[in-house]
This record gives C-alpha cells, structure tokens and sequence, in this order.
C-alpha cells in the first residue's frame, strides 16, 4: 500500500499555535498570577525572530538585485510601492475617520479631561516628541554598515541592502562568485528561520497568557463598544478594500489568507507583525514574486503601510474627543488626517508603535488632549493583535500587488501556492 506523506496535523505549526493560544488564554483567566511571568517567553520568541530579520531582509534584497540585475528597476518599483502605500494607508485613515463619526463610540461618557491621569501616558508622549520626518529620514542612513544590523530598525538594513546589491550588479560578471556566496548564506538564514518557527507556540502561549492574566478580559468591558468598532472596521477594509485590490491583481483574498494562516496566527498569539516577517518573505517568494520585490516592498511597507495602525489612529483619537465631550470641526477633523497621514509613515510593526505614533499626531493636534490616551491604555494590548494583523495582510497584499505592476509576478506559482498545501516554506 502506498504511504502518506502528508505532515500529521499535531505536527503543522498552524495547530499547535492556535492551541497554544487558547491554552495561554485560559490559563490567564484562571491563573493570572502565573500567566504574568510567562511573559519572557513571549519576549525571547520575539528576540529570537528579530535576530535573524536583518540578515533575511539583506540577503533577500541584496541576493535578488544582484541575481537579476534589477539596479535600473529599483526606482521604478520603490515608487510603485510608495504610491500604493500612501493610497492605501491613506484610504485606512479616511476609514477610521467615518467610522468613528458614523458609531461614535466615545459618545456619553462624558469624562472630565482634568481628571484623566496625564502620568500614565507620559512615556509615549515623550516618546512620540521624539518623532520628527526629518529625524526619521536621517534615521535610515546608518552610521555605519554594521550599525545597520544592530539598531533594530528594518529600513538602515533596507538601505544597506540596494547599496550593496547595486554594486554586486555592477560588477557583472565577475559578480557571479559573490551571488553564489549570497545564495548559499541565505539557504542557512532560512533554514535558521524555520528552526526558530519551532518555538512559535511556546511563544505564542507565553505572550498571550500574559496579556490575558495582566489585563484580564474584564477589563474590556466598559471600552466593549471602541474594541468591535475597531475590529469590524478593520476587518471590514480586509474583506472589502484589500479583497477589492486582490480581485483586480487576479488572485482571491480568502485562498490568499489560507495560504498565510500559520502566520497570521503567529501575529495574533504574539501581537507583532515583525514575528512572521521571515516566514512571510518565504513564502510570497514561493507564491511567484520576484525576490528583489518581497525584499523591497514587505520590509518598506512595515514603515509605510501600516493599515491596521491607521485605522486604529483617527478612530482611537475621534474616540477620546466623544469621550471627553469635546467637537470637532470638520476642518480639524481634516487636519488631524493630514497630520497622520506623515505621523504614521514612521511607525514600525511592533506592539506599542501604534500608541506612540497616536501620542505624536495628537500633540500636533492640540484640541484633542495627549493625556485622554489614558482612557485606552488598558485596552490598547487587546487592539495591538488587530492592528497587527490587519498590518501584516496589508503588507502581503502590496507585494503581490507591487510584483504584478512590475511584470514579475509568475501566475503560476501563486495559483499552485494558494490552491496547493500550506506547508512551511524553506
């Protein structure tokens, strides 16, 4: 009789993080007190990922423009990619603008802005003074090629990356050795990324424990009513806007996400978009796009298209005003979208960005006080998976995009993909 070799199902990463997510969830309801110490486990998971980011991003973006001499393409897909991303973010914005005028979550609470508690939201506020475009311009040129790799920023080692692989590409022929080098470095980054994807649900367990036993669902309760307007909002932009744009590039939304669900539950059990980045990168590359494209466009968009982030900004800052009885114009309401419209460019995926980036197009907008964040910091743990998800689809979404623009999306391979089985890429 002829054997299987299907992967059983308790050995797929798919389950056991999804389990480990429930099993984290349950223990922070009954035992809190054990589910807060959990959290280093969330913490090295997320460590462990963030350790082999900048060598993916570099050896991906590097390796493919060398590969496939893309240096005169580089310009052109760079800005494709910022033209999606600032329509599409921007179309997020507009979202959680009419969405929070339409339901008006924050309405009748009626809350005293002197009696908000300005302490709590402190570090994010100085945080967020910390922001500025030129600042953050600056920010992605490193200090120096090493530096790039230990800053912990995905856009210095984006840079670091087209400069070196434009200049393998210049080298033409003589390149080759140095491609092939590339090419065997980055099968053991990979290979190192699928033995770190083994620990994805001590990961997912720990962090998710945490948050249930420090926060406890409970504590949702009095804020029930922004929670679902934010997750239908965003989930409404998937199912609608992205799948629109997916229906028009010629793939389908849905198979596209049974094809990411492995990761897209690794986002949500860890709250950060960064955990799945490498698996991410795998994949698309495997679904047809051009490896100089996913190594552009995905570490690009986790600065510049964080749709989830968007949402969250003017539906969360309309929400303080409602709750602090406080209107807004229609022409600040304008001004408070262009403001996050630049203030949102420089948020990266991980858990707290959003926050900070909400403190720093608040304190431009001085009508709506910094200090009525302290009315969603308790809940603002429970909205970061949302966020991250709906950032993490985003940017998947752009790289398909972005490659069918450039004429280097190979159909095929993403209709086998996404009608094929989701095994773990390598």
């Amino acid at each position: 009789m002829p054997t299987s070799n299907a992967t059983p199902w308790w050995q797929s990463m798919y389950p056991q993080v999804l389990l480990a997510i429930l099993a984290g969830a349950l223990l922070g309801h009954y035992l809190p007190e054990v589910a807060v110490t959990l959290k280093p486990f969330g913490d090295a998971f997320i460590k462990l990922v963030k350790l082999v980011i900048g060598p993916v991003i570099f050896l991906t973006v590097a390796t493919g423009i060398a590969q496939s001499g893309a240096g005169g393409r580089i310009g052109r897909t760079t800005g494709r990619a910022l033209v999606y991303f600032i329509a599409v973010s921007t179309l997020a914005l507009v979202i959680g603008l009419i969405v929070a005028n339409v339901v008006q979550p924050g309405a009748g609470m009626g809350v005293d802005p002197a009696t908000l508690d300005a302490k709590a939201v402190k570090d994010y506020a100085g945080k967020a003074e910390e922001q500025t475009v030129v600042a953050f311009l600056l920010a992605i040129i490193p200090d120096t090629f090493v530096g790039a790799f230990t800053g912990g920023q995905v856009l210095p080692v984006l840079f670091v990356a087209v400069v070196f692989g434009l200049s393998v590409a210049s080298l033409k022929d003589s390149a080759a050795p140095v491609v092939r080098a590339l090419q065997a470095i980055s099968e053991v980054f990979f290979r190192l990324v699928n033995m770190l994807m083994r620990f994805a649900p001590i990961g997912a367990f720990g962090a998710f424990a945490f948050t249930v036993g420090k926060f406890g669902v409970a504590s949702i309760a009095n804020l029930a009513s922004l929670i679902a307007t934010f997750y239908l909002t965003s989930a409404l932009f998937i199912l609608v806007v992205l799948g629109a744009i997916a229906r028009l590039t010629g793939f389908s939304l849905l198979a596209f996400l049974r094809y990411l669900k492995e990761e897209i539950w690794l986002v949500i059990g860890t709250s950060s978009s960064e955990a799945a980045l490498p698996p991410l990168m795998a994949k698309l590359e495997r679904a047809g796009c051009a490896k100089s494209v996913v190594g552009l466009v995905v570490p690009a968009g986790y600065s510049f298209n964080l749709d989830g982030t968007n949402i969250y900004m003017t539906l969360a800052a309309l929400f303080i005003a409602q709750a602090t009885g406080i209107e807004l114009t229609l022409s600040q309401q304008l001004l408070l979208l262009l403001v996050a419209i630049v203030s949102s460019k420089g948020a990266a995926g991980v858990t707290g960005a959003g926050f900070i980036t909400l403190a720093a197009t608040l304190a431009v907008v001085p009508t709506i006080p910094v200090a009525g964040m302290a009315l969603i910091l308790g809940i603002d743990r429970f909205m970061s998976e949302c966020r991250a998800v709906t950032n993490f689809i985003g940017n998947a979404v752009a790289t398909v995009v972005v490659a069918k623009w450039e004429g280097v999306l190979d159909d095929r391979a993403l209709v086998t993909a996404l009608n094929g089985p989701t095994s773990k890429a390598n």
